[in-house]
Formats: structure tokens, sequence, C-alpha cells
């Protein structure tokens, strides 16, 4: 918590109350003057120094100092580096200017890198680094509010950089309590203490806030505050407004004008009966606040009163903070000690006090649900509620918690059922508790049968349905008969209604049918008194893209808008959700990186599961296909450790449309086989969608383009962009290049006609590229076509999607070529050629080579190019390989992963011309009767 301020946001005054000779006295040291100093300042809680510490800031910054802050926060004492994370993040845009030794130590410690914890002496040495760093574009000046919670590993390095100022202009102004520890070291630092403010002071701060105060009560004020800003602003608060005009009595103790008494401690074993049971309510309380303290001890019946601290303050134990009002523990293990050492019933009568005194319905739900024992129906709708409540804020595990108590404590079976299916759901749908979910089914459905028409049952029902047998169809009816049966009156702020339609949404998209898709509109039309905005989108934009309205694309823009600041993984994920058909992802790769980091660190695993889909997808386009590869292996790990094994298809994608891209047509194929396989009789044509993608895309990379149009086209038809097919939007170039070059030119014509018809070039720049590369390529006049190659590649902003970009490069050149402007046809496959190469797209780039020889160039060839000698390692994979062992085979039998083996491969390839896993075996045999590799 920071110091009250001692100056008035309203009423008149702007500047610091009776502060000017302190805040002129540390702008002389530490701003004014060109040498670097440092300067603590302390005071008793609520005296204001966090204002000063802000009128300091402001100065400084006006002056031209740059200004970096951090405060200690209490509850993160404990966690390494956090106040030091608040001080140095601004300054990541000069991490390039530390050595390579010095970047990895700051990224470490602020979190931005995992790696091995750094020393303290050398993460010190580089945080002053950083900021000499900064220093050469201006003087800066390090402000650290409430170094009493600073954690110890920022407080070494604080004090570090407080003591090796001399000749730097660098200025550094702590703050803390006074009598209060921490771990920052005060020896040899320069120190001031902020007293109370004087009478004079006191009295202007109160009437510049309260000027209608009544002179007595403004008199009692200032006797009570004794000087704290804290005080003197929220006194008068608390009274009424009759009280403040002195038009009714004021009580005989000013609401939170009592002192705090002084500190107690002891022995926790060895302290009487009254101080232990004290030190229990002051532990589950959390708070240390005395007056709910004093309020439980009350109902002790007289038996207990605050008095009753004394041994442990004497002991030294605990601290009590006159100022705030608050006990302290002085160490987190003397409150664990309280409670080893407590009974089931002294927990229970605690709890049982507290929930008596307490004001907050969250903290008094608790404290119910842990001192009841017997089923009680008020008890168990105030946990409900607390568990909505936490929720809100993302603690699932803890709503899960509170839930399950609250069916424990439910007298009614169908109550208790109905806690029990929406703690299974929230479990089900982002915890990845799979199996606990499960369970939680299982007894609500015993408890009620009937309960499974409830839109909770339903959802937790489906993520079960889909990770055991995957039955796409059974899934969908069952939710969108609960949706349609629901007694929820289509209340679009209803959040479990608007979960399900999301959840059918997908449903909706994996089964690919219009049929499973008009329950799905008719609810969301229902909705009152509108859907959604991100669900409105999502319908169009993920639905059936092709039909996409030009505001919804619009409204996405505006939602993306906010994605950056957004803190809901659940939210983020439904906006790449929605992003992926008009290529948006690219603006969630930084909030998707945080919902996979939060997975990693052991956070929902759904979410972790939608981000890392997300990254996959984007990475591909971007040309990051090393990035894909491993992120779609971290995926598929992930699946079959959570036991979301439904979403697997996903990264067999990834993996598949990246080996395709490669050349390595046989992996691509058979990940595409294995798809198919697992998505036919599953009913999952999403999936089935993106496996003829792959096989498109591997029949064009091994020249087959028959194959390619007859893979295409079973993903939408020729001249049609089927409905609720969005996946038809990402074979267009393929099934337009693959018909004009199997002659098919009428069906590559027709389907131009029915891309521009569709206006598919205004869902995103991509498409619009790829609609102008097919539209030049089913074009008969070359004068024609190749302007419209020229349009679509002068487009802003294609650079963004290389692959894409050199395919119709590609084209263009041949198309130049034909119409023999060789030098024209050179330089856009000679650029082509660089993407392709760059992105080790090896069958594109051999066939950008071979235009290039017929034009006339004569640069290397690919299989001029030494061979490079294979390591023992590669070779030994590649001959098993070679052999027939597939790659988890292999990794089994060299005791490495099938990701190393993998990637050995990819090094292999190119090392011997070769593009496939198939031509292995002759390239080995010719090696060896060469020699070449010994």
């Amino acid at each position: 918590m920071h110091d009250a301020t001692a100056s008035a946001s309203t009423g008149g005054v702007d500047h610091l109350v009776g502060r000017d000779a302190d805040l002129n006295r540390i702008v002389s040291l530490l701003v004014s003057s060109s040498a670097g100093s440092a300067l603590l300042l302390s005071g008793e809680a609520g005296v204001g120094k966090t204002e000063l510490l802000d009128a300091v800031a402001r100065t400084a910054s006006e002056a031209g100092m740059y200004v970096l802050r951090a405060a200690g926060v209490q509850f993160e004492a404990d966690v390494s580096y956090s106040a030091l994370n608040q001080a140095l993040l601004p300054l990541t845009d000069f991490f390039d200017s530390l050595s390579s030794t010095h970047q990895d130590a700051i990224k470490v410690a602020l979190g931005l890198r995992v790696g091995t914890p750094p020393e303290r002496l050398l993460l010190s040495n580089a945080a002053l680094a950083l900021l000499q760093a900064r220093v050469l574009k201006g003087p800066v000046l390090l402000v650290v509010d409430d170094l009493q919670w600073v954690d110890r590993a920022s407080a070494a390095v604080f004090g570090f950089i407080a003591r090796r100022l001399t000749g730097n202009p660098i200025s550094f102004l702590g703050a803390s309590r006074t009598e209060t520890g921490s771990f920052f070291e005060r020896s040899g630092l320069p120190q001031l203490e902020l007293p109370p403010l004087d009478e004079d002071a006191s009295t202007r701060l109160v009437d510049s806030r309260f000027p209608g105060l009544a002179p007595a009560v403004r008199r009692r004020v200032l006797e009570t505050a004794q000087g704290n800003p804290l005080a003197l602003l929220e006194l008068p608060s608390a009274l009424r407004a009759g009280q403040r005009g002195a038009q009714e009595i004021l009580p005989y103790v000013l609401p939170l004008s009592q002192r705090l008494q002084s500190l107690f401690v002891s022995r926790v074993r060895s302290l009487p009966t009254g101080t232990r049971y004290l030190l229990l309510v002051a532990t589950l309380d959390g708070t240390g606040d005395l007056s709910t303290l004093h309020a439980a001890a009350r109902e002790s019946g007289g038996e207990v009163d605050l008095e009753d601290l004394a041994p442990a303050k004497h002991d030294q134990l605990v601290s009590l903070d006159t100022s705030s009002r608050r006990l302290v523990f002085r160490h987190p293990l003397i409150s664990s000690a309280v409670v080893e050492i407590s009974t089931g019933h002294e927990r229970r009568a605690a709890h049982r006090a507290l929930a008596r005194v307490q004001s907050d319905p969250e903290r008094r739900a608790w404290h119910l649900g842990e001192a009841t024992l017997e089923p009680d129906e008020q008890v168990a709708v105030q946990l409900e509620q607390h568990a909505r409540r936490i929720l809100n804020r993302g603690d699932a595990v803890a709503a899960i918690a509170a839930l399950t108590r609250a069916a424990d404590l439910s007298p009614v079976d169908t109550d208790r059922a109905r806690r029990l299916t929406e703690a299974a759901y929230i479990g089900a749908d982002a915890t990845g508790s799979l199996r606990s979910a499960s369970e939680l089914l299982k007894d609500a459905r015993r408890v009620d049968p009937y309960q499974r028409r409830s839109l909770h049952f339903a959802a937790a029902a489906v993520q079960l349905l889909l990770n055991s047998d995957g039955d796409v169809r059974t899934a969908h009816r069952l939710l969108a008969g609960a949706i349609a049966e629901g007694k929820h009156g289509y209340d679009a702020t209803n959040v479990a209604l608007t979960d399900a339609l999301h959840l059918l949404l997908l449903l909706c998209f994996y089964g690919g049918s219009p049929e499973m898709w008009e329950p799905f509109q008719t609810a969301v039309d229902q909705l009152r008194p509108e859907p959604p905005p991100l669900l409105a989108v999502a319908v169009q934009t993920f639905g059936d893209p092709a039909r996409a309205e030009a505001a919804a694309v619009s409204q996405l823009t505006r939602i993306l808008d906010t994605a950056m600041d957004e803190t809901d993984s659940a939210r983020i994920v439904r906006m790449g959700t929605a992003s992926i058909y008009p290529d948006r992802l690219s603006a969630l790769r930084e909030p998707s990186w945080r919902v996979v980091h939060q997975g990693r660190d052991g956070g929902p695993v759904r979410r972790h599961l939608g981000g890392l889909m997300h990254l996959c997808l984007d990475s591909y386009h971007s040309g990051r296909w090393d990035e894909t590869a491993q992120l779609a292996d971290e995926g598929l790990q992930l699946c079959e450790e959570s036991g979301y094994s439904f979403f697997a298809w996903y990264f067999l994608y990834n993996k598949a449309i990246v080996a395709a891209s490669r050349g390595d047509t046989d992996t691509a194929q058979a990940l595409a086989d294995q798809m198919a396989d697992w998505a036919t009789p599953r009913g999952v044509r999403a999936a089935l969608d993106y496996a003829r993608h792959v096989q498109a895309v591997a029949s064009i990379s091994d020249g087959d383009f028959e194959s390619a149009f007859r893979h295409a086209s079973a993903v939408s038809p020729p001249g049609q962009l089927a409905r609720y097919t969005p996946h038809a939007l990402w074979v267009i170039f393929d099934l337009v290049e693959s018909a004009i070059r199997s002659n098919h030119r009428a069906e590559a014509v027709n389907h131009v006609r029915a891309l521009r018809e569709a206006h598919v070039d205004e869902l995103s720049p991509r498409l619009g590229l790829l609609l102008g590369g097919c539209a030049a390529l089913a074009c008969v006049e070359d004068d024609l076509a190749l302007r419209l190659f020229d349009k679509s590649l002068s487009a802003r902003g294609i650079d963004r999607w290389p692959f894409d970009r050199a395919r119709v490069q590609l084209a263009h050149g041949e198309r130049l070529r034909r119409s023999r402007e060789t030098m024209a046809a050179r330089g856009s496959l000679l650029s082509a050629l660089r993407i392709f190469e760059q992105l080790g797209a090896r069958s594109w780039a051999q066939r950008a080579t071979k235009e290039l020889r017929a034009a006339g160039w004569n640069g290397p060839r690919s299989d001029d190019h030494p061979k490079q000698e294979l390591t023992p390692q590669e070779r030994e994979i590649a001959q098993l390989a070679a052999s027939g062992l597939t790659n988890k085979q292999i990794a089994e039998q060299l005791f490495i992963s099938h990701r190393t083996v993998g990637a050995h491969l990819y090094q292999v390839y190119p090392k011997l011309g070769i593009s496939s896993r198939a031509a292995l075996r002759d390239a080995l045999t010719a090696l060896e009767a060469s020699g070449f590799d010994g």
C-alpha cells in the first residue's frame, strides 16, 4: 500500500501541503546537482512519502531527467526481482547496448527469458550498466517506493546501484516506513525522516479538501490525526454530512481515528490461549486489520481482548502498525505455526467469528464455508456467488474449490448437482482437469439425473466427449439441445449462455455442415438485446468468412485494438479464433505469447493450446517455419499429457503444412493421412479440409498438379466458395494454379469469378495478393495478366506473407519468361528464389532455378553446390530413415526425441541434394559409391 497523498487533488490545491522545504531539499540533492547521488526517505505510514516521491519525479521529469519508478508490494516480497522488473522494464530498448552476458542476466531476472538465475553481482553490474547506457541520452532518476516490501533480490541490486552513483548523472531515491524492517541495506546512505505535518499545514490540508468542515469538527480531526495526512483526509470522509457540519453529534471515537497499539510478540506455542486465539483470527483473516480482529474478539463473548496480544508483542512475533491499523507478522512462517498448533474446533470458531464481523462478501462467504459443518443453503449461496466473482478475476482453481464446497453444503440435491456441474464445466473448459471434471459430472448426475439438461453440464460433457471418441455430431446435438431448452431467455449477458455459444461455434466449425450451423444461428439471432460483439464478429469471420460483411471486419479491428491490454486468456483466444481467416493473428502475437507463457507456468491448458494454435498459424504465414514446427511439437505433447487429444489435429496440420512447403512431401502426406484417418469416422470436416490443403501443397511441391487440383477441389468445388467452409480461402491459389497447369482452365476462370464476386480481397491483404495472382494465372492475354501480377505484387504490406508472395512472384516470372520478357522474368524469379531459399522451400527453389536457367540466368545450380559432409549422427539417422523407420522409432532406438530426429533430417536433405524421405536410400548409396562421406 502506498502512502496517502499530502496534497489535495480537489479543492483547488495542486501542490504538496507543508512539504516545500522537504521537496526543495530533495530536488537540490538529486535533481539540480549534475553528479549522481542517493537519498533514503523514511516516515510513518500515511505521512505522505509517496506523494513527495511523485512531486520529485514530476520535477525531475520537467528538468529533463528520465524517471524510472518501482514500488514494493507486500504480497510480492517473496517474488524475486519483482520490483527490479518494474524499474528496468522500460529500458528494454537499451538491452542491445549491453554485453551478451549482461543481457542474459537482465532478461532472466526480469522474466523475459527462461534460464539459470544470474549471480547477484553479475546482475547488479548489468543493471548499473543498463542505467549507464540510458544516461547517454540524459540523466536518470530511479525512484523506489515502499522499500520495506521490496523483495530481497531486488533490494540487493538497488543497494548496489545506490552506492555506485559517483561520477554518473544517475540519482536514487527510496522510501520506506519508519521502524519497519526491510531487505534493503541502509547503512552508509544519506537519510531523511519525513515528520508529521505541523498544525498549520494540517489545517490547510483539511480546509483544502473539506472547506465546509465546522471549526469544532476540524479541531477534533486535527487532534485525532496528529499530523498524519492519511488520517487528516480519511477521518472527515468517514463522517456523515450532518456530522461534518456539526449538525449531528460526533461519535466518542472517530472512525479510523484510533492510534493502533504498539508491537506485540512472543513464542507461539508458549503463548496464552487468548493470545493464540487472536493470532489465529489474524492469520485466517489475512488482512491484519485490527478493527476486524477487535470485532472478532468481541464475538468470543468477552473472554478475549486485544490486550491479550501483549505476550505476542513481547516476544516479537507480530507488530501492530498504528497508522495503517494493521497487525503484521514478523515472518510468514509465524502465521503458519499459529495454524499448525490450532485444533479444528479452534479454527472453525475463528472462522465463525470472522464471518460475523466481515463486511466483504467474498471473505465472509469463505469464512462461513470453513466454519460450517452441516448443510446450509444460505452459506452455499454465498460461496457460489464468491466463486463467480473470483472466476471473473481469472482464478479458476479457487472458483472450483468454492463451488465444490458450496455443493457439499447444499441441502437440496438439485442445487448440489447444479454447483457440481458448474465446477465440472470450469474444470473442463479452463483448467484442463478433465478427470476431475468427469468425476464431478458423475457426482452431479448421481445426485440429480435432470442436471444433464443444464448448459454447464452440456458444455462440460462436450469437452469430455470430444476428447474421448471425438464424435462431433453427438457433441453438437447435446450442446445445441441444451441451449434450445435452457431457461436463459437468450439474455446476452448470461455468461453461461455466451460461453456455450462460443463452444457451439467451434463445434459447427469442426463439423462444417450447414445443418449444424442452423441451430447456432437461430440461437445467436435470439440474443437480447444483441449478440456480444466478439461473438457476432466470429460468426462471420470464422464461420463463413467468404461472406463476412465489411462491418464485421471493421468491428474485428476495433476489438483487436484492445488486445494488448486484455488480461482474460479466454477472450484472447476467442479474438484469435475470429482473426484466423481475416489474417489478423499478427495483431495478437504478443497477447497469445502471454497466454502460452501462462500455460507453461501452470495456467489453463485449453487456453495454452489455443495460444499455441494461433501462434503456429501466424508463424507459418509470416515465414517463421522453424517456430511453427517447434510450437506444434509443444502442442502435440500438451495434448498427449493433458488428455485434450481432440486438438492434436491442429498441430499435425501445422507440422504437415511446413513439411509440404519445404518439399518433405512424404512426411506431409503421412501426416495428412493421419489427420484424415482420425477425422473421417468422427465427422471432423474441418480437419479433413486442413488435410486436403496439405495434400494440395505437397502435390504441387512434387509437380503433380492433377492431384493438387483434386485435393483443392475437395475443399470447395471450383467456381464456388462453399458455405461454412472457411478453409476454402486458404486453397484458392493452390486450386487455380493446379487447374491451369492440369488443363482445367475453365474451372480456374470460374473460380476467379467466384472469388471476385465474394470480394475476398476486402477480407485481408494476403487474400488480395492471392486473388490477384489467381486472376493473372487464369488470364489468357499476356499483357492483362502481367498488369494483374504487377498490381497484386505492388500492394502494401505483402511482405508479411513471404511464401505467398514468392509463389505469386514465381508465377509472375514464369509468365514473363513465356512472354519473352526475360530480363524482367529474371528479377521476379530471383526475388522468389531468395525467399524460397530463406524459408527452406526446396521444391519451389528448384522450380524457380529451372525457370531462371530457361531465362538465360547463369547463376549456380542448387546441385552445383558442393555437398556438405554428414555428421556421424546425421548419417546414422539418415540410414535408419532410409531403412523405413519412422522418426519415433528412430528416436526410441537412439534414445533421443523425435523432434531431434526431424531436425537432423531437415539438415540432411539439403546436404544430400534431395527433397524427400523417399530419395534417402539412393542418395546414401551414391554417397558411399563416391566415397564423399568417407
